[in-house]
């Protein structure tokens, strides 16, 4: 059974954790596997976090929209890299779609409150803060000349230019940006005016051109750093890679502003912190030294 486990474990992290930490050991990536795991002790903890629930059946979802409203999302309740997640939805013919569309990825999916705001990846070790990264979704800035088009491969040229790839990935002009440009009244032809910023996609996935931003860890208001911290003895985890949006920034503190804590990631992918498109590469190894030399329990099995 062991050795079945490994090979499943082998598979699953060539398919979908290409690139992924592993400092963690079994117990504590069963104990953070789910995104209800996370509520669950966010909401024990008194850590911020979206008003949402479990369903299988679309129509839990529907009756969740009916009582709490609009924007919401839905995700998958196991998931990574943003896969299977369909927000803003802010009507019930977009709720529908989104409810039986979630089910491709896994069968139990989460319907939640949608906040708007600034998204972030904070790594936490034991009593430091590692890295801070801020995520946007891919964007690029007008110029008053350049059409859509060409601002994508201006920007694909200085990302190449500043050695990101593969792990962080070119701006697509596929049916997604298309589609999504569409919807505001715009195409890969329209010039938008200088100093405009046109988003391309909803989503920060780096496969769909994400970017990523190193910030100083200095910058982080007290109370949020003691929240982040707070979390990883919860999961009596080694390492996390924390997700959270606050509404207007994390260098104001959670108490004085709206603000979510979205899921923990037990196997953080840490290459993208070493690539940032924005802000100064870091020099994170001293923290890797510590992580290696912590023997891990059951590293090889899923």
């Amino acid at each position: 059974m062991k050795t079945a486990k490994k090979i499943i474990y082998k598979w699953i992290d060539k398919l979908f954790l290409g690139g992924c930490s592993s400092f963690n050991s079994l117990a504590v990536r069963k104990s953070c596997r789910t995104k209800f795991q996370a509520r669950s002790a966010f909401a024990q903890n008194n850590i911020p976090h979206a008003q949402g629930t479990l369903f299988l059946n679309p129509l839990k979802a529907h009756q969740f929209a009916k009582k709490h409203g609009f924007p919401l999302v839905i995700k998958p309740d196991v998931s990574g890299f943003s896969r299977g997640s369909h927000f803003p939805i802010t009507n019930f013919s977009e709720l529908w779609k989104a409810a039986i569309r979630v089910k491709i990825w896994w069968p139990i999916s989460v319907i939640e409150r949608y906040l708007e705001g600034k998204n972030y990846r904070v790594l936490v070790v034991k009593g430091k803060i590692m890295s801070v990264i801020r995520r946007y979704p891919p964007f690029v800035d007008g110029d008053g000349t350049a059409t859509i088009a060409e601002l994508i491969d201006h920007e694909n040229t200085i990302r190449k230019e500043m050695g990101l790839y593969p792990v962080i990935h070119p701006l697509p002009k596929d049916r997604k940006i298309v589609r999504f440009l569409k919807k505001k009244n715009m195409s890969l032809a329209s010039i938008p005016p200088k100093g405009e910023r046109v988003t391309l996609f909803n989503k920060i996935s780096l496969a769909q051109g994400g970017i990523v931003k190193t910030l100083d860890k200095n910058m982080i208001a007290e109370e949020n750093k003691a929240l982040f911290l707070k979390i990883l003895p919860l999961f009596d985890a080694n390492i996390l890679g924390i997700d959270a949006i606050f509404e207007e920034g994390i260098e104001t503190s959670y108490q004085q502003q709206k603000c979510i804590f979205l899921e923990v990631n037990s196997r953080p992918f840490l290459k993208m912190h070493d690539f940032p498109r924005y802000g100064e590469k870091e020099d994170l190894s001293m923290y890797f030294e510590e992580l290696e030399r912590i023997e891990i329990n059951n590293s090889d099995i899923f």
